[in-house]
């Protein structure tokens, strides 16, 4: 169940696409949403006015909120608000704690000094750091936001963090009777010249194909009787994003580590990858989240 939903703002436009699409899922759901503007301490924001020094930023941050606030009124959906200061990636995962928060939602990019914000810093560092999983949201032509959903991707490498999405994403489809694809992928340009062996590859392939038979059954255990598997070969994250296109996925679901292990983690390759390019909302699960 989802009950409170964590949307921080900031008046971007990405931002206001992960909201609207945050308020689709809080009205289905009966949910609340926290809104949360953090006015970034990194950078200086102090200023004069009226011969009173007011932080400009918190300045920005009540309109901002009130906007939000006044468009989720419209749509009947109850809101809580706060504005804090500090550093955005650790103010957002510390009010993304899971005795609060059910499902965090952001855009992919937003604001900072240079107009170019989120993925590669704050949407990056909140989807590893964050107990609670997170959905993020492209604003950009190329990117569509479904809902509710029809078909949901699970790639999958049969390591604990993608059996943890993968549990998520059964549960998600059971809601909304939708069709479950799991996909495993042998990563062609990770391997190098080996792959270019027939035994290594055949057997790559057995073990992939293993994979998400697995995980089939363990997804028809759940209930689900719409499962569909298949097995690809090349690069993952261009693999994932021609997949969700070719079976129409209304959203991919994904854990942030894999058989790399933490030490070595897929975020900032594989999992940041797809979430920059992905043709839909990428729900991930954190290595931490039960």
């Amino acid at each position: 169940m989802i009950d409170f939903v964590l949307v921080p703002v900031d008046g971007s436009e990405p931002a206001a696409a992960a909201l609207d699409y945050a308020l689709e899922i809080a009205a289905t759901n009966g949910a609340t949403v926290q809104l949360l503007y953090v006015a970034n301490t990194n950078k200086p924001s102090l200023t004069q006015q009226a011969g009173s020094v007011v932080d400009a930023l918190e300045q920005e941050g009540e309109d901002v909120i009130a906007d939000a606030r006044e468009q989720a009124t419209q749509q009947d959906v109850p809101v809580t608000d706060d504005i804090v200061q500090g550093d955005p990636r650790e103010a957002i995962v510390e009010a993304a704690e899971p005795e609060f928060i059910d499902l965090v939602v952001m855009g992919t990019h937003g604001r900072d000094s240079l107009e170019n914000y989120v993925l590669g810093s704050v949407t990056e560092h909140v989807v590893n750091a964050c107990e609670t999983p997170v959905l993020a949201v492209r604003a950009d032509e190329d990117a569509r936001q479904p809902y509710p959903y029809d078909d949901i991707l699970v790639p999958t490498d049969g390591s604990d963090n993608a059996r943890k999405a993968m549990a998520f994403a059964a549960d998600v489809a059971t809601q909304y009777d939708a069709t479950l694809h799991l996909l495993s992928v042998v990563d062609e340009p990770a391997l190098g010249a080996a792959v270019g062996s027939s035994p290594v590859l055949d057997r790559l392939e057995e073990n992939a194909q293993e994979i998400v038979a697995d995980g089939a059954d363990t997804a028809r255990e759940a209930g689900i009787d719409d499962v569909e598997t298949a097995v690809e070969t090349g690069s993952v994250p261009d693999t994932v994003r021609s997949f969700a296109t070719d079976v129409g996925a209304d959203l991919i679901v994904m854990g942030t580590h894999g058989r790399r292990g933490l030490d070595e983690r897929l975020l900032g390759s594989t999992t940041e990858r797809v979430l920059r390019t992905a043709p839909v909302p990428v729900l991930t699960i954190g290595a931490a989240a039960e």
